[in-house]
C-alpha cells in the first residue's frame, strides 16, 4: 500500500472529527453564547449543508487543478475555519467558521478519494478509497471521544484548536509527500448531477438521506439526551462517544462481510429495521426507567447502536454502485452529499422536537425516518435491480 494514502486518511480523520464531535459541544457553546441548545444546533446544520453543497460545486470548479495544491490549500482553509471557531466572539462568527469548514471538508473528501485512486492505480481502487474513508470511521471511533474529552478539560475552544493543529501538520505532510501535477478530470456540475437520472439512483439517495435524518435527529443532541434525559454527567460524553465509535468500527467491518453473504439490499433492509427498533427502545426506556438505571442503559446501547448505524453505509454504497458501476465516482459523491443533507435535516428535526418536547421524544421521531426509507427500498424491488445482488 502507498503510505501517502495514510495522510489522506489522516486528513479525512481531522475533517470528520469536527462533524461528529459537535453533539458533545452544543451544551457548552449554547451556555457561552447565551442561546438554546436547539439554536446551537444550527452550527451542525451549517457544517452539513456546506459539505453537501460544497462537495459537488467546488469539485466541479477545481476538477482540473493540481490535486496536491487543492488538498493542501483546502486543508489550510479548514485549519483557518477551526482557528476562527476557537477564537470566535459571537455566534455569527462561529456559524461562518462552520460554513468554511464544511465546504473545505466536502472538497477535501472528494479530491482525496480521487487522488487515492490515482496513487494506487485502477487495480487497487476499492482498497485505496477504503483507506481514505477509514479516516472517517476512526473519526467516529477515536476523534469524537478525544475531542469531547479535550472539550471537557480545556473547553470547546480547545477542541477546535486541537483539530486545527492536526490539520496544519497534515497539510504540511501532504504538500511534501504528494506528487506534483496529478490532475483530475474536469466535469461540469451538470455532468456530475446527470447520474441522478439513472434508474434506481434517486430513490437510493433518498434512502440515504432519510436514514441519516433519523440517526442525527438523536445523535446531534446526544448531550441533552444523556444529561437531561438520562441524568448522566457531562464527563460521561467521551465514554459514550467511544462506545458508539467502537460499535461503528465493528459495524463498518462486519457490513461488507454480511452484505457479501446475504446481499447489500438485505443488509440495508436489516439496518433500517434495527435502527428504527433501537430508536424506539431509546425513547421507551428513557421514559419508563429512573435516572440511576436509564443512564447505564443508554451507555450500554451505544455499542449496538454504533454497529447498526455503521452497518448501513457500506451496504448502501454497494447498492448505489450496482445501479451504474461506470459512474461510481459520481454516484458515491452524490451519496455523500445526501448523507450530509440527512445530517442537516436530522439536526433541524431534533432541534424542533427539543423546543416542544423532552429529549426522550427524539427517539420516537427518529424511528419514523428509517421506516419511510424501508418503504422506498421495498417499492424499488419491482424496479430495475442493481447489478450487485
Amino acid at each position: 500500500m502507498d503510505r501517502r494514502l495514510i495522510w489522506l486518511a489522516v486528513g479525512s480523520f481531522a475533517m470528520s472529527t469536527v462533524g461528529f464531535v459537535f453533539s458533545s459541544l452544543l451544551p457548552a457553546i449554547a451556555r457561552d453564547a447565551h442561546i438554546s441548545i436547539p439554536h446551537a444546533g444550527y452550527l451542525i446544520m451549517a457544517f452539513s449543508l456546506a459539505y453537501a453543497i460544497g462537495a459537488p460545486v467546488l469539485s466541479a470548479l477545481a476538477g482540473s487543478l493540481d490535486r496536491r495544491r487543492v488538498l493542501a490549500v483546502t486543508m489550510l482553509v479548514f485549519v483557518a475555519g477551526n482557528l476562527g471557531a476557537a477564537s470566535s466572539s459571537s455566534f455569527a462568527t462561529l456559524l461562518a467558521a462552520q460554513i468554511v469548514m464544511g465546504m473545505a471538508a466536502g472538497l477535501f473528501a472528494a479530491t482525496a478519494q480521487a487522488t487515492a485512486v490515482a496513487l494506487a492505480g485502477a487495480d487497487h481502487r476499492a482498497r485505496a478509497i477504503a483507506v481514505v474513508v477509514g479516516g472517517t470511521t476512526f473519526a467516529v471511533a477515536l476523534g469524537a471521544p478525544l475531542g469531547s474529552l479535550i472539550a471537557e478539560l480545556w473547553g470547546w475552544r480547545g477542541a477546535f484548536a486541537a483539530v486545527a493543529a492536526l490539520g496544519f501538520s497534515c497539510a504540511a505532510v501532504l504538500w511534501i509527500r504528494l506528487p506534483r501535477d496529478v490532475r483530475g478530470v474536469s466535469l461540469s456540475l451538470g455532468e456530475r448531477l446527470k447520474a441522478v437520472s439513472r434508474p434506481g439512483i434517486l430513490p437510493s439517495l433518498l434512502v440515504t438521506l432519510l436514514y441519516l435524518t433519523g440517526g442525527f435527529t438523536i445523535l446531534s443532541y446526544l448531550a441533552p439526551l444523556a444529561i437531561e434525559g438520562a441524568g448522566l454527567p457531562g464527563l460521561a460524553m467521551p465514554g459514550m462517544l467511544l462506545a458508539f465509535g467502537v460499535g461503528a468500527v465493528i459495524g463498518n467491518l462486519a457490513s461488507g462481510y454480511v452484505a457479501d453473504r446475504i446481499g447489500p439490499t438485505r443488509m440495508v433492509i436489516l439496518s433500517l429495521l434495527m435502527s428504527s427498533a433501537i430508536c424506539v427502545a431509546l425513547a421507551v426506556l428513557l421514559k419508563i426507567l429512573p435516572h440511576d438505571v436509564s443512564g447505564p442503559v443508554l451507555i450500554g446501547l451505544m455499542v449496538p447502536w454504533g454497529i447498526v448505524g455503521w452497518a448501513f453505509p457500506p451496504a448502501q454504497a454497494s447498492r448505489i454502485v450496482g445501479y451504474a458501476p461506470e459512474l461510481a465516482h459520481l454516484t458515491l459523491s452524490l451519496n455523500a452529499s445526501a448523507l450530509y443533507l440527512g445530517i442537516a435535516l436530522g439536526t433541524m428535526v431534533g432541534g424542533r422536537i427539543l423546543e416542544f418536547a423532552t429529549p426522550s421524544d427524539l427517539g420516537l421521531a427518529a424511528a419514523a425516518f428509517p421506516l419511510v426509507a424501508l418503504a422506498i427500498v421495498w417499492a424499488g424491488t419491482t424496479s430495475p435491480r442493481p447489478v450487485v445482488p
